[in-house]
């Protein structure tokens, strides 16, 4: 028996959103970190992330907060090369977050943006 892929035209292009579905369980089937290497917590306020990155200094460790993605990076002379992107329910509120390098683990504190109310009261004359 032969194995012929299916050949698809751009009209017959499946959704976008099934496409990244595709590209995250690969990335997570076979290029993600050990299992346990990261852990993630959820509070009213805060999500927590621990993640294993020994070998770095705090130095060469990047940060990038951008709506409801963080990005994690080492510098281009850093002894591990490192980099991972993580996408959160919600949008992060960057003055609330907060880091911290000790023994090899990186916790990150980030903070939940919290809703802003635009609706008002008008009174009736």
């Amino acid at each position: 028996m032969y194995f012929a892929p299916a050949l698809r035209t751009r009209s017959y292009a499946p959704a976008r959103g099934f496409d990244r579905s595709f590209e995250r369980f690969l990335s997570e089937a076979f290029f993600a970190p050990a299992q346990g290497a990261l852990k993630v917590e959820q509070s009213d306020d805060a999500w927590t992330l621990s993640l294993d990155v020994p070998g770095v200094a705090r130095e060469q460790l990047t940060i990038e907060v951008d709506g409801a993605v963080v990005r994690l990076a080492t510098v281009a002379d850093a002894p591990r090369p490192f980099k991972a992107a993580y996408e959160l329910p919600a949008e992060i509120d960057a003055d609330a977050t907060s880091a911290k390098l000790e023994n090899g683990v990186l916790t990150l504190t980030l903070g939940k943006k919290k809703p802003v109310v635009t609706s008002r009261t008008i009174a009736v004359q």
